[in-house]
């Protein structure tokens, strides 16, 4: 027999009216549910503020005495403020990810009639969502007051399909704002599409702060001023948005920039400053490469995301500013957490939503869609339709999908290289001569990424002596290491199959091993200060 298991809070209002015998002449929602002929509770998951045990013990005893095959387990869940969506949608979300259900032989319901207007609503969010395997429960008082004290109930099933408008409307909104996200994006890769709707529904979902992971040039600042737009279509947000680049920051200058600072905090500073985070009030934060910012900073930011205000620099009197947060980077923020660079506290802060996204070289299906996209952008830019002849969008596309093509600077390359073709397009035409020059334009641009030239250059005299087999496969690790930030990063590239298979992934520690084999490093082929 499977059993029946009811999830909700204790009433503090509705549940709590004394202590007197009078009290089985009203009707109690939490109870009621356990008095009904033709519902049997096994069990009830009462939630409550620790401040209402001896309410909550007080109903406990009542149902055992109505409903005594019916367990009680109550868990303290204390919310500085119930009416606070982002506090209990957070709360009911970690209550609902480490329930342990057992959908096999027990059945859900979730209460609905109890808590604050807030709290119903997140909890039909996490059902619709899935992350609760249940229906919805609501209870109604007894029409007339002298009837019977248990009052009734109805069980909300949330399947769309059985409501036909409904879920039309619901598939057309929907579409509408993937649309909306994607415009601008030309894309056929399935990964990326998945990636924008789950994006989407966090976005209508939750303020937490969103981390957004990719290579320069992969589109991380466009995406987030386009959930900016969708949010403040949704009215979500009513303040600005506020965009900068934290490698551009050092020093005092980061202070100031990003938390504003008093008159006379340091040399130079003759008037005050409010700061990025001040202007972003209301609004959304896109902090770009967060993790080219100082300790101090992250610290501060830190403050600043999690009590909503903070101290400018060289005053003693805090400020305030609700936003909401996007970080970029192209960093491994987990590998330099690990190395001292990053605060851990705060990579756990901002990593709650984190999205990767592809460069170019993961996107080839994406090429010759953005070639049209690019094109189209040119004439509304410059008022001229270009078009490739049919041979050199041939040749244009086989040399972009190729080994050959590095596509370092990943879409933003790419726009630049197609903006060069129209430019120099005659009669409105991209000829095969038009992309011969800028096939060697690119490869001019990419030059040193030969891959035999490089294991001549890194190897010397040694790279005479390697197999034919040890040479072309260290040559496709070098053009791997060339188009990726970290060690970390090209590791989890070169064994995406095989890391699946162990319980720990050590990828960066691998690849450097292999590196070793020919005394080469990481840094060495990248040409740049080691970062992994």
């Amino acid at each position: 027999m499977r059993k029946t298991v009811v999830i909700g809070f204790l009433g503090t209002t509705l549940d709590n009216i004394g202590k007197s015998q009078q009290r089985w002449e009203r009707w109690r929602p939490t109870v009621g549910l356990c008095q009904q002929d033709d519902l049997i509770v096994h069990r009830l998951e009462l939630l409550h503020d620790s401040r209402m045990r001896g309410l909550a013990e007080r109903v406990k005893h009542d149902i055992a005495a109505i409903s005594p095959e019916t367990e009680v387990c109550r868990t303290e869940v204390d919310l500085r403020n119930p009416w606070d969506f982002e506090e209990v949608y957070a709360a009911l979300h970690d209550y609902a990810r480490t329930y342990s259900f057992n959908t096999d032989e027990e059945d859900y319901l979730v209460h609905i009639t109890t808590g604050t207007h807030v709290a119903q609503i997140c909890w039909f969010l996490l059902t619709e969502a899935h992350y609760l395997p249940a229906r919805l429960l609501q209870t109604s008082p007894p029409r007339k007051e002298k009837e019977d004290q248990r009052g009734t109930y109805a069980v909300i099933d949330l399947d769309l399909s059985r409501y036909d408008k409904i879920a039309t409307r619901f598939a057309r909104e929907h579409a509408e704002t993937m649309s909306f996200l994607k415009s601008g994006i030309a894309t056929r890769s399935p990964r990326f599409n998945r990636m924008i709707e789950q994006i989407e529904r966090v976005a209508g979902r939750s303020k937490a702060p969103m981390l957004l992971i990719g290579p320069t040039g992969a589109g991380k600042s466009f995406l987030a001023r386009r959930l900016y737009e969708l949010k403040k279509s949704r009215r979500q947000l009513a303040g600005r948005f506020v965009e900068v680049n934290c490698a551009t920051l050092r020093g005092d200058s980061a202070m100031s920039t990003l938390f504003g600072h008093v008159k006379g905090a340091f040399t130079g500073a003759l008037t005050e400053r409010a700061g990025l985070l001040r202007a972003a009030d209301g609004g959304l934060l896109f902090l770009d490469e967060i993790g080219e910012l100082g300790l101090d900073e992250q610290a501060m930011l830190l403050k600043a995301i999690e009590e909503k205000r903070f101290f400018p620099f060289g005053s003693d009197r805090e400020v305030e500013s609700e936003f909401q947060l996007i970080a970029g980077t192209h960093r491994d923020l987990k590998q330099w957490v690990a190395e001292g660079k990053f605060r851990e506290d705060l990579y756990a802060r901002i990593n709650m939503w984190t999205f990767e996204l592809p460069g170019l070289a993961d996107r080839a299906e994406d090429i010759e869609p953005n070639l049209d996209f690019e094109l189209a952008r040119f004439a509304q830019e410059h008022g001229e339709q270009v078009r490739f002849n049919t041979e050199a969008k041939r040749k244009y596309l086989s040399f972009a999908t190729s080994s050959d093509a590095r596509w370092t600077g990943n879409f933003r390359e790419l726009s630049a290289s197609i903006t060069r073709l129209a430019t120099l397009a005659e009669a409105g035409r991209i000829s095969e001569a038009g992309v011969d020059e800028e096939i060697d334009r690119l490869r001019r641009t990419w030059a040193g990424g030969d891959e035999a030239g490089e294991v001549e250059a890194l190897l010397g005299e040694a790279a005479a002596e390697l197999d034919l087999f040890d040479r072309m496969q260290l040559e496709s690790v070098i053009r791997v290491c060339q188009q990726c930030h970290s060690l970390s990063e090209a590791g989890r590239k070169l064994f995406a199959m095989s890391r699946q298979e162990k319980a720990k992934a050590n990828d960066a520690d691998r690849l450097r091993k292999y590196l070793a084999r020919f005394e080469l490093d990481f840094a060495r082929i990248r040409r740049q200060p080691a970062e992994d």
